[in-house]
């Protein structure tokens, strides 16, 4: 699962927007939980860190933009990045919500995701219905 997914000390405290000492503290505070890699650094599963975003944005406002008309924003980690000649599937884990975004390969790799980044999905519309007439004319 893609929240078992690991960072180290240092990217955990990047997008949580704090110091190393800060995630060391949380640790032994209990606050948040880290791993052992088979040569013994210390490791934050994703998870925990999407579990901090989330407790921090039900405590504070979201971070101040100059303005925006779409309502629906979620921030979160970027889980799972696959890229082909023209198309992108990126995938979101925001909270208890799994954001799945398809794009251009132009556009993702011009944002230079990858798993575990921080990245905030803003949705703006939700589908495109597609209908066929019930009589078509011959294409001849």
């Amino acid at each position: 699962m893609a929240s078992n997914q690991v960072l180290r000390m240092g990217q955990a405290a990047e997008m949580l927007g704090v110091t190393v000492e800060t995630v060391r503290r949380w640790e032994v505070d209990g606050r948040l939980t880290t791993v052992r890699s088979a040569g013994g650094q210390r490791l934050v599963r994703i998870s925990e860190v999407t579990r901090l975003l989330g407790e921090r944005r039900r405590v504070a406002s979201d971070r101040p933009t100059v303005a925006r008309s779409a309502r629906n924003r979620f921030e979160g980690i970027v889980t799972r990045v696959e890229i082909d000649r023209v198309a992108a599937v990126v995938e979101v884990l925001a909270g208890p919500h799994r954001i799945v975004s398809l794009m251009t390969a132009e556009g993702a790799l011009e944002l230079g995701l990858q798993v575990g980044d921080e990245a905030i999905c803003i949705v703006k519309a939700t589908n495109v219905v597609v209908e066929v007439p019930s009589s078509r004319e011959s294409r001849g």
